[in-house]
């Protein structure tokens, strides 16, 4: 449900936005034929939940010594392997050697919607595989919510402070929402707040979305197509050739889509302005850090310690 909206409208509007490469994925999303998008929370994990591949063999201690307690973009880009290494579309999370009671207590939302749809997760294993979750980037503000555009203020998922680094911890949405989200206000009822907008550091990049030709025939733009791009060219791996191949795609698709003015049209033009920010970020952060890992630029470069903002207009 959620589709950048926001971002999009206020980038549009020649607002800055900062650290649209840092996607973060769930590790554990639940991934079961008829059932909606679920998210298996990762107390399960903490509470012994066992991690295997589709040979029912456990993985995860051959990636991180903290195995299924390893941070989320550890574990995400360790199932993804696995789901590569045996041809499969989920791994399961296994919680049977568990008491039925210890799971029906603790994760009772869990417990009863697997149930619903068919799975006792006491007796069998959750087969899940990651989901894209959170976006570290957004809107750019300073510590009170003010944005590069004059009287435009963010806070929440949609603003970009910096407080989530490269890689979200969970349950730091109440920081954006309480803590910024009170500052914004404290700002706004002030007679004349002073404007002053994000600090850039002076080791922060400032890009524009650069021009790109068409390449070849572009499909029509949809929904369905623009998520498939963004899982197989921009998604947990990434590498220059896939994300030049969607950055080509998504600049024709934002030269020539034009939305009709229904919802879901509009929607698709923000997710198109999304895709596009994403891409071209990632494409410009050559090293792997925290959500962003590139198979070309494996390692952490200390020279890439910096935000990269991007602009409409120069």
């Amino acid at each position: 449900v959620a589709t950048g909206d926001g971002v999009a409208l206020a980038f549009n509007a020649g607002a800055q936005v900062a650290d649209m490469e840092f996607v973060q994925f769930h590790p554990t999303a639940l991934r079961l034929s008829g059932a909606p998008p679920f998210l298996i929370s990762e107390a399960v994990r903490g509470e012994g939940g066992l991690l295997r591949n589709s040979h029912g063999q456990r993985f995860m201690q051959n990636y991180d010594p903290s195995g299924e307690l390893a941070a989320r973009d550890i574990v995400s880009q360790s199932i993804n392997v696995e789901l590569q290494k045996t041809n499969s579309d989920y791994v399961v999370l296994d919680v049977t050697h568990l008491k039925p009671e210890q799971i029906t207590t603790r994760f009772p939302t869990i417990y009863r919607f697997c149930l619903d749809h068919g799975l006792d997760i006491t007796k069998s294993p959750i087969p899940v595989a990651p989901a894209a979750h959170y976006l570290m980037g957004g809107i750019y503000t300073n510590t009170w919510g003010q944005t590069s555009l004059p009287n435009l203020y963010a806070c929440g998922e949609v603003a970009s402070s910096g407080v989530h680094g490269a890689n979200r911890l969970a349950s730091n949405s109440l920081l954006e929402t309480l803590v910024f989200g009170k500052r914004l206000v404290q700002q706004t009822l002030k007679n004349h707040p002073r404007w002053d907008g994000p600090t850039n550091n002076k080791r922060d990049i400032i890009a524009h979305i650069p021009k790109r030709k068409p390449r070849g025939e572009t499909p029509i733009p949809s929904l369905t197509y623009l998520q498939k791009l963004m899982w197989e060219k921009a998604g947990i791996v990434r590498n220059n050739d896939d994300l030049e191949h969607a950055a080509n795609l998504l600049s024709n698709w934002q030269s020539n889509f034009v939305p009709t003015g229904d919802q879901a049209s509009l929607e698709l033009s923000h997710l198109i302005v999304l895709g596009r920010l994403l891409t071209e970020a990632a494409l410009l952060r050559e090293e792997s850090r925290g959500s962003h890992l590139r198979n070309d630029f494996p390692n952490t470069s200390p020279q890439w310690k910096r935000r990269i903002i991007m602009c409409k207009d120069k």
